[in-house]
C-alpha cells in the first residue's frame, strides 16, 4: 500500500470531522437551548427546516450549499474578496458540507437533553438568584452532559462519512479536497481496489470507535 496516497484523505478528514464537530456542537446546541426555552409562531417550521438535510438527498444539500457559496453568489464574492480565493473547492467548503448535514443529529440530540433537565431545578436556581448563564453552566450543561457529549460523537461520526455534499461543493481534488469518502469512490471508478478497501477499513475503524464511545455514553 502506498502510505503517501492513502494518509493525505485521511488526515484530511479528521480536520474537517474536527472543525465541522466543533463548529455543529455550538450551533446545534445555541440552537437547541433556544427552541426549548421560547415557544413563537413558526418554530414549528423552523425546526423542519432544520431537520430538512436529515432527509434531503446529499447532493441536493450540495446544489444548494453551491448556490448559496458559489463565485456567483453574493457570500461567494465576499469571501474571496476578504481571502483571496473561492470558498467553492477548499476544504472550507467541506466543513461546511459536514456542519450541514451533521445539523440534525446534533440538534436533535442536544435538544432532547435539554427537554429531559428539570425545569423546576432551572427555576429554583433562577428564585435563588442565578443569572440565565448560571443557570445554563451549573444547572443545565452539567445535567444535559450526556445527551450533548453523545451529540458531539454523533456530529464527528457524520462529518467524517459525509460524502455527497462534499464531493458538489468541495469538488475532490487530491491533497487539498479530497477525503476518505470521496477517496474511496475514485479509488473504485478508476479500479485500484486495494486502496479502496484501505480507506475503508480506516473509516469503518474510525465509525466503529465514535459509535462504540456513543453507545456506552448512552447506557451510563
Amino acid at each position: 500500500m502506498n502510505w503517501d496516497v492513502w494518509l493525505p484523505p485521511v488526515a484530511l478528514s479528521l480536520k474537517v470531522s474536527l472543525f465541522a464537530s466543533i463548529i455543529v456542537a455550538i450551533i446545534g446546541m445555541l440552537a437547541a437551548r433556544f427552541m426549548t426555552q421560547h415557544s413563537f409562531k413558526g418554530k414549528s417550521i423552523i425546526e423542519t427546516i432544520f431537520m430538512l438535510p436529515l432527509v434531503l438527498p446529499p447532493t441536493v444539500v450540495g446544489f444548494i450549499l453551491l448556490l448559496l457559496l458559489g463565485r456567483g453568489s453574493w457570500i461567494g464574492q465576499a469571501y474571496e474578496w476578504l481571502f483571496a480565493q473561492p470558498i467553492v473547492f477548499s476544504w472550507i467548503a467541506a466543513i461546511i458540507a459536514a456542519v450541514i448535514v451533521a445539523f440534525p443529529l446534533v440538534y436533535q440530540t442536544m435538544k432532547v437533553g435539554f427537554l429531559s433537565v428539570d425545569r423546576h431545578l432551572e427555576d429554583a436556581a433562577r428564585s435563588a438568584g442565578g443569572s440565565e448563564l448560571q443557570v445554563l453552566r451549573f444547572i443545565t450543561l452539567p445535567l444535559a452532559k450526556r445527551s450533548l457529549v453523545t451529540a458531539y460523537l454523533l456530529g464527528f461520526a457524520r462529518s467524517i462519512g459525509e460524502f455527497g455534499a462534499t464531493l458538489m461543493i468541495a469538488g475532490n481534488i487530491p491533497g487539498r479536497t479530497q477525503t476518505v469518502p470521496t477517496a474511496i469512490y475514485i479509488a473504485v471508478e478508476t479500479g485500484e481496489t486495494g486502496m479502496a478497501w484501505a480507506w475503508t477499513i480506516a473509516i469503518i475503524a474510525f465509525s466503529f470507535v465514535m459509535l462504540l464511545f456513543t453507545g456506552r455514553r448512552l447506557d451510563q
